[in-house]
């Protein structure tokens, strides 16, 4: 599988709420890295590290949280662009913008995870 298809299955696994298979998709020893100055900012090292604050991420939006591609994965070797749009409530708290997610794909698993914000300030606002 190339870098593209391994994000790709991540991404469509995660759609379905398949957490399992999204994250057979990973390395073990993973990291995420969630930009900002905000409660779940911060790198994460791990699968059980990435899935709580993913999972707490689903919490403090009850749900609402969604992110959902904005065009074509793009690869530089072993790198691959991920334009997203993503939006979720908080009370009467918003989210609704664009970002780009960059995965770093070593011997078929993602083994690094960046995120772009295009408005980091909102962002950081909405999750406290």
């Amino acid at each position: 599988m190339t870098a593209i298809e391994i994000v790709t299955a991540y991404s469509i696994a995660l759609s379905k709420g398949d957490i399992p298979t999204a994250f057979s998709h990973f390395s073990p020893d993973a990291k995420w890295h969630q930009p900002g100055k905000h409660q779940f900012a911060g790198t994460k090292t791990g699968l059980e590290a990435i899935g709580k604050m993913l999972g707490d991420m689903m919490g403090a939006t009850q749900g609402s949280l969604v992110i959902e591609p904005t065009g074509a994965l793009m690869s530089n070797g072993n790198l691959v662009s991920f334009p997203v749009h993503f939006s979720g409530k908080i009370g009467d708290k918003t989210v609704d913008m664009n970002g780009v997610d960059l995965f770093e794909v070593v011997d078929k698993k993602i083994v690094q995870v960046w995120l772009f914000s295009e408005d980091q300030v909102a962002e950081d606002e909405f999750w406290g």
